[in-house]
């Protein structure tokens, strides 16, 4: 059965779909964008945007049961990939352990409300 997730602390869908989804014991979180869920604010550059959105990524698994320590899987879009190494330094610290989730990472020619950074993830929770 697929349930809806969903959580005042990462921002609301901008369009038709869910901050997530969960089905079994897996968990789909939809690409979170920088935008701080209190006050609608993005912040500037790469490195305050990318943790607002590992932040809003976190908020949405674990209001699932889940947590960064659970991630399998993320997809990272970039929309300058100049901006790799500086989103990867930020990124390395919301993942404890030896196991880091596989990634992909991607320039994409734009995001929307023109962020530089997105990310997605698949988790387990049980």
């Amino acid at each position: 059965m697929k349930t809806k997730i969903e959580t005042t602390k990462a921002p609301a869908a901008i369009g038709p779909y869910s901050q997530g989804t969960a089905g079994q014991n897996l968990v789909f979180a939809s690409g979170q964008l920088p935008i701080d869920p209190a006050t609608g604010v993005m912040p500037e550059g790469i490195e305050k945007q990318t943790e607002r959105s590992l932040e809003n990524l976190k908020n949405v698994l674990e209001s699932a049961g889940s947590g960064m320590d659970k991630v399998y899987k993320t997809t990272v879009f970039l929309s300058d990939m100049n901006n790799f190494a500086a989103m990867n330094k930020v990124y390395e610290s919301f993942f404890s352990g030896s196991i880091f989730p596989a990634r992909s990472a991607v320039e994409v020619s734009r995001l929307p409300k023109d962020a530089l950074v997105e990310i997605e993830a698949i988790a387990w929770r049980g």
